[in-house]
């Protein structure tokens, strides 16, 4: 990752408010357009983002993250008033038209169709600014440090060794994923490090042991509902859109179910997607920070070599959880935006089996969270770290919406 990835914003002339997703206080304090415009437009440009995130090479959780801050930017810009009058729905329209077209280059050529006929059932007087708020948006993202990152997932990268290091893990053994996400400049100001994990130890008894113990012996007697749970917070690569994804598809559903004006639309799309990407680069500073060993390394030598988890280890440190992270993150955020009421989570419905429901968007967060456990790909200290780094995350975002 060069020097240049993370020049400061303004280097090139364009004025501080074209440049303003480089802080965020100025896109999430303005009042948006009219609120008498409905969100279908947003909600239909959303749903087509997780289509593409799920179906494009190369958009790790991470990429996909900031792919979704992004495109939640430019909504917002676009439909945000400078003292001309525009008609807001087709300026929304032109808007994530072109920062997705932009974002996804690489997609295949059935998703650049799709993007095409939904720019069409939407189009009208105002695209031609949306584009150009648009456009604007793109040329400031390239230099936060995560442009292109769907073509370098696995950069060159000399990972730390010793006892208790992190280190590619079955059944893949794939290097390290984006190992220097966490330089990347951040939407927001407050840094959320987690504190150090604890300390490394084979010892019987030790802290170290008997939370990956606890992981263990959970793992080997998950009941249905642990399995379901586990199953339903996956969210893997290429399969889905990926765990920030899902957090997009439940603002998705908030949106709609609330029946949220276009201008309450932008502003969620534009505060979740800037927490869940702030989230990746919080967490991924921690993770290669402290490159913590996965449990089915420690298992496997410490503890049972015939332990196999219930779902594939992904390549990257333990600690913290990413699930955690950006989950508790977008909750924080959600909670003050919609409230806190039960709900039913539809993610998957069309895919993988029935809806989960939920006291609170914090209760969805936890268990999104706790399925990395049953899931044997995280330790319980990971986990509570994770909630509490994400709940810092996310009243990073909140402090620019007071």
């Amino acid at each position: 990752m060069s020097a240049r990835s993370r020049t400061p914003l303004g280097a090139d002339g364009l004025t501080r408010r074209t440049l303003l997703v480089a802080a965020a206080p100025l896109l999430v304090r303005r009042r948006p357009g009219p609120p008498a415009y409905g969100a279908e437009v947003p909600a239909a440009w959303f749903d087509l983002a997780l289509d593409l995130v799920r179906t494009t090479p190369g958009y790790s959780p991470p990429v996909a993250a900031r792919t979704f801050a992004y495109a939640g930017i430019a909504l917002r810009e676009a439909v945000t008033p400078r003292g001309v009058a525009y008609h807001w729905p087709s300026a929304a329209n032109g808007a994530l038209a072109a920062i997705l077209r932009a974002l996804f280059p690489t997609t295949p050529e059935w998703n650049l169709d799709a993007i095409a006929r939904l720019e069409r059932r939407h189009a009208g007087p105002g695209g031609a600014h949306g584009a150009r708020v648009a456009r604007r948006v793109f040329e400031a993202s390239k230099r936060d440090g995560g442009h292109e990152g769907f073509l370098h997932n696995s950069p060159p990268y000399q990972r730390p060794r010793g006892p208790g290091s992190w280190e590619p893990t079955p059944p893949f053994g794939y290097p390290a994923l984006q190992p220097f996400w966490g330089r990347n400049r951040p939407f927001t100001r407050l840094r959320c490090d987690a504190p150090p994990p604890l300390p490394y130890s084979t010892d019987a008894g030790s802290p170290f042991s008997a939370d990956a113990h606890a992981c263990y012996l959970a793992c080997v007697a998950l009941t249905p509902e642990q399995r379901a749970i586990a199953r339903f917070w996956a969210d893997e690569a290429g399969v889905s859109a990926t765990p920030p994804g899902h957090s997009i598809s439940i603002t998705t559903q908030m949106v709609r179910s609330r029946g949220a004006s276009l201008a309450r639309a932008a502003q969620a799309y534009a505060a979740v997607g800037i927490a869940i990407s702030d989230a990746f680069i919080a967490c991924w500073r921690t993770k290669y920070r402290d490159n913590v060993v996965r449990p089915i390394t420690y298992v496997q030598r410490v503890i049972d070599p015939g332990w196999t988890p219930m779902l594939v280890t992904p390549p990257f440190p333990e600690y913290t959880s990413g699930h955690s992270v950006q989950s508790m993150a977008a909750a924080v955020v959600l909670t003050r935006l919609f409230g806190t009421f039960p709900f039913t989570d539809r993610t998957h419905t069309a895919r993988s089996g029935p809806p989960r429901a939920f006291a609170s968007f914090e209760d969805a967060a936890r268990e999104a969270a706790i399925s990395r456990m049953y899931g044997g790909i995280h330790f319980r200290a990971s986990i509570d770290r994770g909630l509490e780094q994400g709940a810092c995350v996310g009243r990073g975002v909140l402090a620019f919406l007071r």
